[in-house]
Order: structure tokens, then sequence, then C-alpha cells
């Protein structure tokens, strides 16, 4: 059992959740979940336990923030980087169980010294950029990256978390990403902009904003009117405290650079002498050594199933069947898994387009897409196990009146590879 906690009492009045954690204090809430202290009943471990409604979820945008969060936090494993454990579900509830972060938020830890001296402000700084370097390395950008989402153990080390607004490399189009989001103070310029732009080198300007925060207590940029606030971060229009050493003043400035092409990269960031310099103190359990650190954490390997979407998230649930966890559109969606390799299912496809008398090309990425007159649609094939396949099959256009048939034909032309249909009620 962990140290410092207290037996648990099996007879206690307080809920136990799918009789494998009991539930105990509520550590925080949002607009769509809360999450909870919670202890294994079998080894007595702690975790967090994030619960969501899905009724509350219905018709929102929170559906694919939450199948993104598990992907990718089911896909990276490093120290600096919240880990999940396990996915749970009811018919009116979903239980995501996460690694407990005993030392709670950064930005209550800031809130209360106003602002950190620049030693422990580095030793921040340089665990989120080894674990940022680990993720972009693995094709995540994270695009939230600011105090809240940033929680620390029970020795004081940083762990990034929140990956609900990440992005993955089957987002893409053209090599860039195009979805603006994020928290507006901590947002690169281009972000805002909708032209494309690269999700790391975005992350690497919120590195910027957020070691600026550590050391200051306040934001560089920061408006009630959010178009002045976005001139002023075009503009770079900040001053600096008389407390910055030109080393960070030189870090900050080149991370907060709006042009992109110019700005630093995390790459290139963990080179620098300050970001290098060890950490040192009389009172920290842990010295860290960014130089010896880096070879360390970059031979931590992502989980071996690719967690895509809610599929996976049925596969990965330990038993449970969470086949009802998100619904898809019928009239634009279907889903089917295939055992046949993915050239087979590729070539199936291409096959069924034209005899069903579709315009076929294959895209960037794999996809496949199929036009025919104003319809277009776009099949993506995904591995989510050793020789199992996942073949979504999207209407992108023109596709609020395609009649069933055109799904009977489509189901006709791949019946030889198609293992199961899993959305279409058939």
């Amino acid at each position: 059992m962990e140290s410092g906690l207290k037996p648990i009492n099996r007879t206690t009045s307080m809920e136990v959740l799918q009789g494998k954690y009991q539930l105990g204090r509520l550590l925080g809430r949002g607009s769509f979940a809360k999450v909870y202290y919670a202890q294994s009943l079998v080894d007595g471990t702690s975790v967090a336990i994030k619960v969501i409604d899905k009724a509350n979820i219905v018709n929102t945008t929170m559906e694919p923030r939450i199948i993104r969060e598990v992907s990718v936090m089911r896909r990276l494993q490093h120290p600096n980087i919240i880990r999940i454990h396990e996915v749970m579900a009811t018919k009116t509830k979903i239980f995501l169980v996460m690694e407990y972060a005993r030392g709670g938020e950064l930005s209550s830890k800031i809130s209360r010294r106003r602002r950190l001296s620049e030693p422990i402000a580095r030793r921040y700084f340089q665990q989120l950029v080894v674990a940022l370097h680990f993720c972009h390395k693995n094709g995540v950008a994270h695009r939230d990256i600011k105090p809240h989402n940033l929680l620390l153990d029970e020795e004081g080390n940083l762990k990034v978390s929140d990956f609900g607004l990440s992005a993955l490399p089957e987002q893409l189009k053209n090599g860039l990403l195009h979805t603006a989001c994020g928290t507006p103070a901590y947002t690169a310029p281009e972000v805002v902009g909708r032209r494309g732009y690269d999700g790391a080198k975005a992350d690497a300007w919120s590195c910027g904003v957020l070691l600026f925060v550590f050391l200051a207590g306040f934001l560089p940029f920061d408006d009630s009117n959010l178009t002045v606030m976005y001139r002023k971060i075009h503009r770079r229009e900040f001053q600096f405290p008389s407390w910055f050493s030109k080393p960070v003043r030189w870090v900050i400035s080149r991370l907060l650079d709006p042009n992109p092409e110019t700005r630093i990269s995390i790459h290139d960031l963990m080179e620098v002498a300050w970001v290098k310099k060890p950490f040192q103190s009389k009172g920290c359990k842990s010295q860290l050594d960014l130089e010896k650190m880096s070879p360390k954490f970059d031979s931590f390997r992502t989980a071996p199933v690719n967690v895509l979407n809610a599929f996976d998230i049925i596969s990965m649930s330990s038993g449970l069947d969470l086949s009802g966890l998100f619904e898809a559109d019928e009239k634009k969606e279907r889903r089917f898994t295939s055992m046949a390799s993915a050239e087979k299912i590729v070539e199936s496809v291409k096959e069924m387009g034209r005899q069903l008398g579709y315009d076929v090309e294959r895209r960037k990425g794999g996809s496949i897409g199929l036009k025919k007159g104003r319809l277009v649609l776009l099949v993506e094939v995904l591995e989510v196990a050793a020789s199992l396949y996942l073949v979504e099959v999207k209407v992108v256009d023109g596709g609020t009146e395609f009649a069933e048939v055109y799904w009977g034909d489509l189901r006709a032309g791949l019946e030889d590879i198609v293992l199961a249909w899993h959305n279409d009620g058939i």
C-alpha cells in the first residue's frame, strides 16, 4: 500500500466504482466532468478519476475531445506526462482512471507565491520542454499549454495533463494543422490566423508565455478586448520586469517570435545553455540534468496500440462493452473491422469504388477519396491492434440525402474483407 495512506474501510458509505475503486474527495470540476480522488480496492494505490456524464456531452464538441484525450494518453508514456490507467463506462457515465498528481495544479503554487524564483521556474520549464519534445517526436502537439494543465507529483515533478485539444498526425492537411483552439492568452498568433500552422512551433510559443508567467506572476499579453490582445501579440508588445535575467529574456524573446519560421523550436531549445543548466537544491529530493535526461526519456516508447477513436476505447476497456460510448451519425458514417492486410483493404476499397462508378484517389495520410458527382466519401484505414484494422467510411460532401441503398452497395462490394460492421444498425 502507498505510504502515508490510511487503510481502506471497505464498509464505508463512500461510493465504490465498478467494484474496483473507492471514490473520495472532489479534486476539481469543469463544464462536462468532475475529477475525484480514489483508491484501488486491490492494492490501495491512489488514482484520479474523471467522471463524465454522457448526457452533458451529447451533440457537443466534447466527444472528439474525450476520444483524443484517451488516444494521446494511451499513446504517450513518459515520466512527465499524466498516465491513463483504465477507461470504464456505464449507461450514463464515462470514467477515465488516471495517475494521481498529489501536488495539484502548478497554477495554485504560482498563485500562492505570486511568482517563482529563476531556479524553480527553470526546473519546471526543463521538465515541460523534455515532455513536449517527447510528444513532438511521437507526432503529438498539445495545443493547450498553460499552468492549469500542468500538475505536480508528491516530489514536485511536473506532469503535463489535459490532452483534449491535442493533435495527432492523422489531423494534418498538407503537413499543417488548421483548427484554431487553445486558451487565447497562451495561443500562438498563427493558430488564430487559420492559415495552417505547425503544432510543435505553436507549443513553443505557449512555452514562452508560460516561462514569462512563471517568473513574473502575470501574462505578457493580457487585455479584456481580444482584438487588442491579438494586436499586441502580433506586434510583440510586452515588457520584461526588471528582475528578469538576460538569458531568460533571450529565451522568451526567441519563443515569443510571431513568425513561426524564425521562432526557436523545442528541439533547439533543449540545447540552450540556460535551459540545460542543472537544478540544484538542498530541499529537493531530485536533481535535474537535462543533458542526461534527454537520451533517457527519448527511450520511452509509445503504447503498442495507437488509440485513435471510440472503437479503440472499446478494445482497451478491460472487458466492458463501451460500444455505446458515442454514436456515429448513421447517415454520414459507417465503420467496420477487418483482419485483411492494410494493402488488401486499400485495394478492395479502390476496386469497389471503381465498380460503383466513383472516381478514386489516394490522399495524403493514406486515406482514400471516392467521388461521384457531388457525393464525396473519405475512407480511412486505422490499425487498432496487431492484424486488426478499423475502416471508417465518411460522407464528407453532398451526403445529406445519401440513400441507404448506397450503403448496401458498399457493404456488398466489401463483403470479402469485412469482419464486422459496428455502427450501421445491421
